[in-house]
């Protein structure tokens, strides 16, 4: 909004900063798909999202937030980002000519280095490169998406507050641990409402049944490195992508992901036992093949999200953006937004296309927003 606007912003979210899935998904950064092709604007969604890291970063820093620090789940020396790169090694000479194309098309800012078995075991100790090749991503990023989180929402309180303190204009951002039921129920009180639950969007009994998504649950595992294992991962090597990634948090500590149960309609974090030993019994050996050393780990727990994944079209699997008041009823006067669909690649997506929401919704344009991602619409009236 423009520097002399007054605006009041009210988040409602009854599990808090990063308490769904966003807070406990891998954090594995990087603008290419599995066979290495740059993602739908890539480059802008990579820039973007740099951008909004370094605002976490500095806020987290920051002498100002000294006094609301105490109140989340930040603690100090935890990180926001890891900067030490992502390496894939290829294990299908299926794929192999296609990836070693694609990654001749990476962009500057986020280079894709071909390289053999002896520099990917330079990276990574024991790394295991089947077939002579891997990838190696040194831009590439690791985020701690809680930490991340709960610093980007402390950096938008900050913002809030240097404006009012100099008098430019009156701006409020309040957070509700609420649960909303229904859209209805906030009609009367906001000049726009936008919907980004993730796959709760779903479940809204306005948009119920009419959104392409698919819900799809995923397990992560947390494994430490018990103290008399020696060979630590070592501090600057890369966290791993394959059938299983490894995002590596510290010299003994990492998460492992992440199982696929489609149809799932299960928000819930906590992962039962027998759901646990099903994940551990199909991502272990996974992790395995590329990192054989994982068999030196212990598990230390497990957590889940509920994915809400995009239908499939020309450009890949694409965010749903765009004004619902259609399907809420009532007069069409741009109030009611949809933000949802991220899938599996909300960090990549959030900060350039949460930009782009924010303009259409403030000037009431839907023309702002990508057709790409808000074509979803004439297919479901279709």
């Amino acid at each position: 909004s423009s520097e002399e606007s007054n605006l009041c912003i009210d988040i409602y979210d009854e599990v808090g900063i990063g308490g769904g899935a966003s807070g406990m998904s891998g954090g594995l950064l990087h603008p290419y798909s599995p066979k290495v092709k740059l993602l739908w604007r890539g480059e802008e969604c990579w820039k973007e999202s740099l951008k909004l890291l370094n605002v976490a970063e500095d806020a987290r820093s920051s002498k100002s937030l000294d006094m609301v620090m105490p109140k989340t789940g930040l603690k100090e020396g935890d990180f926001i980002v890891r900067r030490s790169g992502l390496v894939r090694p290829v294990l299908s000479v299926k794929n192999m000519h296609m990836m070693n194309d694609n990654a001749q098309n990476c962009i500057a800012s986020c280079r894709i280095e071909s390289i053999h078995k002896d520099a990917a075991q330079k990276l990574v100790p024991d790394l295991c490169v089947p077939l002579d090749l891997a990838f190696h991503m040194p831009e590439a990023v690791n985020v701690n998406p809680q930490n991340y989180l709960e610093a980007l929402y402390l950096a938008c309180k900050t913002f809030v507050k240097s404006k009012c303190s100099l008098g430019i204009s009156c701006k409020e951002l309040n957070l509700h641990k609420e649960s909303v039921l229904n859209l209805l129920e906030l009609a009367g009180d906001y000049d726009a409402v936008i919907v980004c639950l993730g796959s709760g969007a779903a479940f809204l009994p306005e948009l119920s049944g009419r959104l392409p998504l698919r819900m799809c649950r995923g397990v992560i595992a947390h494994l430490q490195l018990p103290d008399h294992i020696r060979e630590d991962y070592p501090e600057n090597s890369p966290s791993i992508l394959s059938d299983a990634w490894l995002a590596v948090q510290g010299p003994q500590t990492l998460y492992l992901g992440s199982t696929w149960e489609w149809k799932s309609r299960n928000f819930s974090r906590h992962v039962p036992q027998e759901e646990a030993s099903k994940a551990l019994a199909e991502l272990l050996p996974k992790a395995s093949a590329v990192y054989p050393a994982i068999k030196n780990w212990t598990v230390k727990g497990t957590c889940a999200g509920l994915r809400a994944m995009p239908p499939l079209t020309a450009e890949g699997s694409l965010p749903l953006l765009g004004c619902v008041d259609e399907f809420i009823g009532g007069p069409t006067e741009c109030k009611y937004w949809l933000f949802t669909g991220l899938g599996s690649r909300g960090l990549f997506y959030h900060a350039l296309l949460g930009k782009l929401m924010a303009q259409a919704v403030l000037s009431c344009n839907e023309d702002l927003i990508p057709s790409e991602l808000t074509s979803w619409k004439h297919r479901v009236k279709q």
